[in-house]
């Protein structure tokens, strides 16, 4: 079997209810998690304003496997109504910054940066975007 050159990951949002999810998953799928990570316990901070009040123990980040497949997850910034399935962002993982750049400004182009491009703490570049369609997509680039 051949590396893909690109990957396409789901990234679910549970506006609230990751941490359950998680457990419904193991549950149900027999799904292992990898990484957790709570917005209390990130290096950085989210910028004033932008996480809802009491969401400082809920899931940042979250990366889980069923079988062969990962899947990311997050309760979100608490903008959706808690306890409520608001969608979902497709992520691309970059294979190099000008990849980065292009598919980024590729995907933004006609839609709404959310969050422009940049360097973060798990990133070299990492941005967030919907397109014109409205699907939401993250672009990432591992250090």
């Amino acid at each position: 079997m051949t590396t893909p050159d690109k990957l396409i990951q789901p990234y679910l949002f549970f506006g609230g209810r990751c941490e359950e999810a998680l457990e419904f998953y193991r549950s149900a799928l027999g799904a292992e998690v990898d990484m957790l990570m709570r917005y209390k316990d990130a290096p950085e901070q989210p910028p004033e304003g932008m996480l809802a009040p009491g969401f400082e123990n809920k899931v940042m980040h979250a990366t889980f496997r069923v079988g062969a497949s990962t899947l990311m997850a997050s309760d979100g910034c608490g903008g959706a109504e808690e306890g409520k399935f608001d969608g979902f962002s497709l992520s691309f993982a970059a294979r190099t910054e000008q990849e980065a750049e292009q598919v980024f400004a590729a995907l933004a182009e006609g839609g709404t940066v959310t969050m422009p491009l940049g360097p973060t703490f798990w990133a070299s570049k990492f941005g967030m975007c919907t397109d014109r369609f409205g699907l939401g997509w993250m672009v990432n680039l591992e250090h």
